[in-house]
């Protein structure tokens, strides 16, 4: 393992059972903090009570809001939040929404430590991969701020120190790393995911899936890894469909978010793959969310992958914790991604295949492309893969 990968993720706790409003004023109280600014998204504060009541839980220590994360976490929101950070001079910074708002906290860290003001700043801030896959890590101060979170979607990036920004000027998503870039505190309040759209959800829960699955079949393995791993699609698969069944089911949403939790313990700790790997460059070029990457790519990169001796026992577990006999992952994965109303083809999202290579091009440099368990050599591959998935 490379020591300066595998670091200790800075998070002391995870609150369930409370409501959210409360749980966030329980958790300033206890880190001391006096002023919090709040990083979100425009539809959640605006068109939705769950930032206003967060906001009214913490009175005189809400200092001010930035709405303007953006999917994907384009470079220039995180400059435009960063600044506005800096005007309000909080102690604590406070992200409620999905993968993106907390991926842009994140980000804004970064900025704030490394004294970044620009988005060509955040040039020499992250993580890169040579042509023989090797990673440059820059060592990043740590932030002067921290984050806590309340995330009301199922990507799990609030369970990670890994951040991720997109360089519009080249197309490509990177990655930023650090301890303490993560939240301080998680706070799970299935009663806040209730406005979340339905297949912003359900797709964001494909996304845990895929966390789940590429830990389970990672070239690099560990059994605590494992063990969370094969809970979590157990847990998966059963509340998701419930959550498509019954969206008003608070249990089977928190059983969902746990499932999300368990499945993210693989994130820095084992080598993802290309169905990861991939997903971002398609992301940055085409704009398709990480959840519908995550659809249509899981499927493919298995069938990828399973020829491989190992990586098919592996995959036969999965299928085992889905709760299929046939050892079948592909077909348990693709079934309960149809089940839940979802795209399993490109061609479903009208994504069109001109682009594939530039996807390859951008996919190459990706750190998860190169750990993937069937080795990725060329952009041919990548473009075989996205066919494949078309």
């Amino acid at each position: 393992m490379n020591s300066g990968w595998y670091q200790y993720i800075a998070q002391d706790r995870v609150v369930w059972g409370v409501p959210a409003g409360e749980a966030v004023r329980s958790e300033v109280e206890r880190l001391g903090a006096e002023r919090v600014f709040i990083i979100t998204g425009r539809t959640l504060n605006r068109a939705t009570p769950v930032v206003d009541g967060i906001r009214q839980a913490l009175g005189v220590k809400s200092v001010g809001v930035f709405d303007g994360c953006r999917e994907h976490t384009p470079r220039q929101t995180v400059i435009e939040a960063t600044a506005a950070i800096r005007r309000a001079g909080p102690d604590l910074i406070l992200s409620v929404g999905g993968g993106t708002v907390i991926d842009t906290a994140k980000v804004v860290l970064v900025a704030l430590a490394e004294n970044v003001v620009d988005v060509a700043g955040l040039d020499r801030c992250h993580i890169t991969v040579d042509a023989s896959g090797e990673r440059r890590i820059p060592d990043l101060r740590a932030p002067p701020v921290r984050q806590i979170a309340v995330p009301t979607t199922l990507s799990g990036a609030e369970f990670s120190c890994l951040g991720g920004a997109v360089d519009e000027r080249r197309h490509v998503k990177d990655g930023y790393h650090g301890a303490a870039l993560c939240p301080a505190t998680v706070i799970m309040d299935p009663a806040v995911t209730l406005p979340t759209p339905e297949r912003l959800w359900l797709s964001t829960g494909i996304r845990a899936l895929d966390h789940a699955v590429e830990s389970l079949c990672s070239r690099s393995p560990a059994p605590l890894v494992d063990a969370c791993a094969l809970h979590a699609l157990s847990l998966l698969s059963e509340a998701l469909p419930r959550n498509r069944r019954a969206p008003e089911d608070l249990d089977a949403r928190l059983r969902a978010q746990q499932g999300a939790w368990l499945a993210s313990q693989g994130i820095l700790r084992v080598d993802y793959g290309a169905s990861h790997g991939i997903g971002h460059s398609l992301g940055a070029v085409t704009g398709l969310s990480h959840g519908y990457t995550s659809c249509v790519l899981l499927p493919a990169v298995l069938r990828w992958n399973r020829g491989q001796g190992e990586n098919r026992a592996r995959q036969k577990r999965v299928a085992a914790s889905m709760g299929r006999t046939d050892g079948d992952a592909v077909s348990a994965v693709e079934t309960l991604i149809k089940d839940l109303g979802l795209p399993v083809r490109l061609r479903e999202l009208e994504v069109d295949p001109g682009c594939f290579e530039s996807v390859a091009e951008g996919a190459m440099g990706n750190i998860w492309v190169n750990t993937n368990p069937r080795p990725i050599r060329t952009r041919e591959d990548i473009v075989a893969i996205l066919n494949a998935a078309y």
